[in-house]
């Protein structure tokens, strides 16, 4: 195993690493909207934070040697469905025409009260 770690993408707030390679597949930490700098979540609706939620994933992919690209699995969280269009939206322009297989669920609340939060499986 392979811990990835990149000052471009917020440091760990728990016991966990950003990534691990293991297997030739990238395993991300789930990323919520949170400013690496400033270790803030990102003001604005869940489009502004799916934004920064991808910005976060791209560090931690290009840290690991991969990309968006060979991504073979998401999983999004997000505190209210009713935020999903506003999400996908951001997630489709990301995507472009890849298709990861993916799961969307809706929880109580997320770290920092965060609107979403996505991680990744991808080929390294």
């Amino acid at each position: 195993m392979r811990i990835v770690s990149t000052p471009a993408a917020p440091a760990a707030i728990g016991p966990y690493s950003q990534g691990i390679v293991a297997g030739g597949m990238l395993f991300t930490a789930g990323q919520i909207p949170l400013d690496p700098t400033t270790m803030e979540l990102v003001q604005g609706d869940v489009g502004v934070q799916t934004a920064r939620v991808f910005a976060n994933l791209k560090a931690v992919l290009t840290a690991a040697g991969t990309s968006i690209d060979r991504v073979v699995k998401a999983t999004v969280f997000l505190a209210d469905m009713a935020d999903f269009p506003a999400m996908n939206a951001v997630y489709e322009r990301e995507f472009g025409d890849h298709r990861p297989a993916r799961s969307t669920v809706a929880v109580k609340t997320l770290p920092k009260s965060a609107r979403v939060e996505i991680d990744l499986v991808a080929l390294v």
